[in-house]
């Protein structure tokens, strides 16, 4: 069945890109700040796939953010009508925003704690290059995704120039390693996201081959900064790993 995307693709506009690039500025330093926005966003996003790929809003849906972290989505997707729930494996990040009770479970994401096809919505953000075993976690994505649900997998580039995360816009092409010694020496402590042992290199080329490969139904696969317009990057070999810089993977289970 052929799926059109315009939902997704009008919301991807350059005012929306020019916002968020803005936002990225305050990670480090105001990230209720940057978490805020990227909340509100992931939310409108999804929103727009699953009126795409399931003909509906998120009012009502089953929704689980696998790797939700300190608890800014669960505001954003409620604010839809959603059944959120966060599933989170740090307890520091579950309480760093208030994130307790009812909606919020701590657990692995390459075994959620979840029987099969119990979610209407599954999606994972910026947690797939943190994970040793990316394809493990998808696989469990789907696994509890119900038929004919919406998957959506979101995550950074490596070769990108965000890959490094806050060890800076180069060193990480170098290497991994080496941008987190250099990180080390400027600023006396290890950075959040530690080469080898939660930031891993995860390319483009391998998020649209596991899509292609998983038995889902490979909806759309597009930059999630970039407005529409620039979606065609995603399919030129080589050029996407150092233009798309967030790779967004939309299934239906």
């Amino acid at each position: 069945m052929d799926i059109r995307t315009e939902r997704t693709r009008s919301f991807a506009t350059l005012k929306r890109s020019v916002r968020l690039l803005r936002a990225f500025r305050h990670e480090q330093t105001r990230p209720e700040k940057f978490y805020g926005a990227l909340a509100q966003d992931t939310a409108e996003l999804l929103e727009a796939l699953s009126g795409d790929v399931l003909g509906r809003g998120l009012d009502g849906q089953r929704v689980l953010d696998v790797g939700g972290g300190p608890g800014y989505f669960s505001e954003a997707f409620g604010e839809r009508g959603a059944w959120y729930v966060g599933l989170e494996p740090s307890i520091s990040e579950m309480s760093a925003a208030g994130l307790s009770g009812y909606g919020a479970v701590r657990g692995d994401g390459v075994a959620l704690p979840f029987k099969d096809g119990c979610f209407d919505v599954t999606y994972s953000s910026n947690v797939v290059e943190h994970v040793p075993d990316p394809a493990a976690m998808c696989a469990e994505m789907l696994r509890v995704t119900r038929p004919g649900g919406l998957v959506v997998v979101s995550y950074t580039v490596w070769l990108g120039p965000f890959g490094g995360h806050e060890t800076g816009l180069w060193p990480h092409y170098v290497g991994g390693e080496f941008a987190r010694r250099r990180y080390e020496r400027i600023h006396g402590r290890p950075p959040k996201n530690v080469w080898g042992k939660s930031l891993f290199a995860v390319s483009a080329k391998w998020g649209l081959a596991w899509a292609d490969s998983s038995g889902a139904e490979k909806i759309t696969a597009f930059p999630r900064y970039h407005p529409g317009c620039a979606w065609w990057l995603t399919s030129v070999p080589v050029v996407r790993e150092f233009a798309v810089s967030n790779l967004v993977l939309a299934l239906r289970a």
